[in-house]
């Protein structure tokens, strides 16, 4: 078993993740986070960790509106309506949702254009409460 863990156990930075949950959250594996050696793990095979039930993140939208991947997400939302997505200007989408602040994220005329046909785009949210996060379309 120490040797599982040991396998298991690796040193990343925030960036990485950030990235790391992202992707796997677009492709639906779950992710486990476990301290290391100098957080005290409290690893037992015989009493496993219970898992919260995942929120879906994103949420379904409304025919015709994108709805973003929010990275470390704790109540940010991001949606782009069909009329932004039709009118094809760019746009500073304020990401609130139910969260005690604010960021924002600058898409441009080509991102949002990107984004209406399908495109993968990620962008970076201004710095709030010492903290940002990357927004995922598509």
């Amino acid at each position: 078993m120490q040797e599982e863990q040991n396998v298991l156990e690796k040193t990343i930075d925030r960036r990485q993740v950030t990235l790391a949950s992202a992707m796997a959250i677009l492709s639906g594996v779950a992710i486990t986070i476990t301290e290391s050696a100098c957080g005290g793990s409290s690893y037992s095979p015989s009493s496993p960790t219970p898992m919260p039930t995942p929120t879906p993140n994103p949420t379904p939208a409304p025919s015709g509106d994108k709805v973003g991947l929010v990275s470390a997400n704790h109540g940010h939302s991001a949606v782009i309506t069909g009329a932004q997505l039709t009118d094809g200007g760019a746009i500073a989408l304020d990401i609130r949702g139910s969260a005690d602040h604010t960021h924002t994220v600058s898409l441009s005329a080509s991102e949002i254009a990107s984004i209406a046909g399908n495109q993968r785009v990620s962008k970076l949210s201004t710095t709030d409460l010492s903290h940002d996060h990357t927004v995922t379309f598509n």
